[in-house]
Parts: C-alpha cells; sequence; structure tokens
C-alpha cells in the first residue's frame, strides 16, 4: 500500500522539478531588474530605529554599620569573708571592675554601679558537687 502512494508521489515531484531554460532566463531577468526602494529624502525623515538608552545616574549614600555596643561581661563566681571572685580576681568595696564600681557585697549577690548603670550579679545555685569532701581511708 505504501509502495503505491509513493512511487505516483514522486512522479508527480520529478514532473513538477523539470525546469526549462526558458524558465530559467525568465528568473535571471527579473533578479538584474532593478527594484524601486525608498527615496532618499523619505529615509532622512523617518525616525531612527536604534535608540541609544542613557544610563540612570544614582546617587550613592553612604550608611554606617550601626554600633553594636558589647556589654562588659562580668561573672561572680565567689563570695567570701565580704569580698567577691569576680572575672578570675577577688574585688573588695570600691574595687573598679571593667568601669564598674563595686558598691555593695551580700550573701548571694553583688551591686556594681558605673555612673547611672547599676548591675546585679548573683551567684550560681548550690552546687554540691563542686567541692567534694573525702574522708581519709
Amino acid at each position: 500500500m505504501k509502495k503505491l502512494l509513493l512511487i505516483p508521489g514522486l512522479f508527480v515531484l520529478s514532473l513538477n522539478a523539470d525546469l526549462s531554460v526558458d524558465q530559467i532566463q525568465n528568473m535571471v531577468v527579473k533578479i538584474h531588474e532593478k527594484r524601486k526602494g525608498a527615496d532618499l529624502a523619505t529615509l532622512e525623515q523617518t525616525k531612527e530605529p536604534f535608540v541609544v538608552r542613557q544610563k540612570e545616574e544614582r546617587e550613592t549614600t553612604f550608611v554606617p554599620p550601626e554600633v553594636v555596643k558589647v556589654e562588659a561581661k562580668l561573672s561572680l563566681h565567689a563570695i567570701m569573708n565580704g569580698k567577691a571572685y569576680i572575672n578570675d580576681s577577688w574585688k573588695s568595696i570600691d574595687d573598679k571592675i571593667l568601669g564598674y564600681t563595686l558598691k555593695y557585697i551580700g550573701k548571694r549577690g553583688v551591686v556594681l554601679k558605673n555612673g547611672n548603670q547599676i548591675k546585679k550579679l548573683f551567684l550560681h545555685e548550690n552546687r554540691d558537687d563542686f567541692i567534694k569532701i573525702v574522708e581519709g581511708e
């Protein structure tokens, strides 16, 4: 069935593909004919098709980063005999620690003052395993 359709189809194409010398000469004559185009005056009046895009000038402003105030790390480790063990050193009342003055030492905490700022430091919860007493054998 396919062969029956294919053979006549190829035959019809071969008949249409045959060009005579007269047809070829006629095509060459049409190619060599001067075609009428747009005259120069008309071309000069048209808008330019290519548009140059100008860059927008952006004003650059510098925004300084926010200053992050880092608080002094104060850590109370122990209180004994009216002295406080703060940041790995023993301090008593009116001693200076990172800009703060030690104003009060209590049983469970201390009070530090720097101008109008007041900081209260407290001891951690009771830790029974912190100090172990071992009886001799």
